[in-house]
């Protein structure tokens, strides 16, 4: 195989038109050039320099090397300024899942807020569960209000964005509804509810709340969907719990009020890879969206 360390000396000594100009440029000592070219006239089974003169001229060989070893000359130099840009933020992509609620409130103001300093970067945005996703660079996921760890195993790193409380979303007309102070979470024991949670961790902090309130809540209606959950509610057929940032289309017909007694949390974090934090686009991105 031929050694691209060796076709540059060669390139230097066909631009220079001799050995010892060629070692002068490169820092060598003549005979160190000489060795290497020798080295890769074996490598290439074939002579790559003539005598001319009192210098020396490339074959046949010997030019078709040299034009090879200045396209890799350029394309290691291409390759190092890109990787220089990527070290510095300045260019690369970004690949990032984050679950429907969190879009419109967080995800595309810090979007909006890290294009400005990272122009050159793209994002790529795809919709998920709120699981962490190995593959991806970030990953928006829910965890326990009071159990995330700053590192999650598995080469993630958690990084707390938000605490997301949940409200309770009353049919216009129930009793509770002409309140306006916070309602207590046991006054809604007796309820049919419509649930608004799929199983994991945002239905865990419903479920945990309730069973500190002293109660399991009675499902009447199951749902995985909070605009839906609201239409439930709105047409008499019970409450629900639903988180501040899943409210961001009030359904006419429903009221909308604090819950204390213990107030539900779901904790939103940044699930980041531990290799994709070296990256400075990747780093400013977190804080885009912590800043939001």
């Amino acid at each position: 195989m031929l050694d691209v360390r060796r076709m540059q000396v060669l390139r230097a000594v066909v631009s220079s038109g001799s050995v010892t100009a060629a070692a002068a440029h490169l820092g060598y000592t003549p005979s160190a050039v000489s060795q290497q070219i020798g080295v890769l006239e074996k490598e290439a089974g074939i002579a790559l320099l003539e005598r001319f003169g009192r210098g020396v001229r490339p074959t046949a060989a010997g030019r078709l090397l040299t034009e090879h070893a200045a396209v890799i000359g350029r394309q290691v130099a291409e390759a190092e300024t890109a990787l220089a840009d990527l070290r510095a933020g300045r260019t690369g992509q970004i690949s990032m899942r984050y679950f429907a609620t969190a879009g419109a409130d967080l995800v595309a103001p810090a979007l909006a807020r890290f294009r400005v300093e990272h122009p050159g970067v793209r994002v790529v945005l795809t919709i998920a569960d709120g699981t962490p996703d190995e593959d991806a660079d970030l990953t928006l996921v829910v965890r326990p209000r009071n159990g995330a760890t700053a590192a999650s195993g598995d080469g993630l790193r958690l990084v707390h964005l938000l605490d997301d409380p949940y409200r309770a979303v009353l049919p216009k007309g129930h009793p509770l509804a002409a309140r306006r102070t916070a309602v207590d979470l046991a006054e809604l024991a007796a309820e049919p509810w419509v649930g608004s949670e799929r199983p994991g961790p945002c239905l865990d902090a419903v479920m945990d709340a309730c069973a500190a309130a002293g109660f399991t809540p009675d499902i009447a209606v199951e749902c995985e969907e909070y605009a839906t959950a609201q239409g439930f509610v709105a047409a008499g057929l019970g409450v629900s719990l639903v988180p501040l940032t899943g409210l961001g289309s009030r359904h006419p017909n429903v009221v909308v009020r604090k819950v204390r007694g213990p107030e539900p949390v779901r904790a939103i974090h940044a699930a980041v890879r531990e290799s994709s934090l070296s990256l400075p686009a990747v780093r400013g991105l977190v804080t885009a969206l912590q800043e939001v």
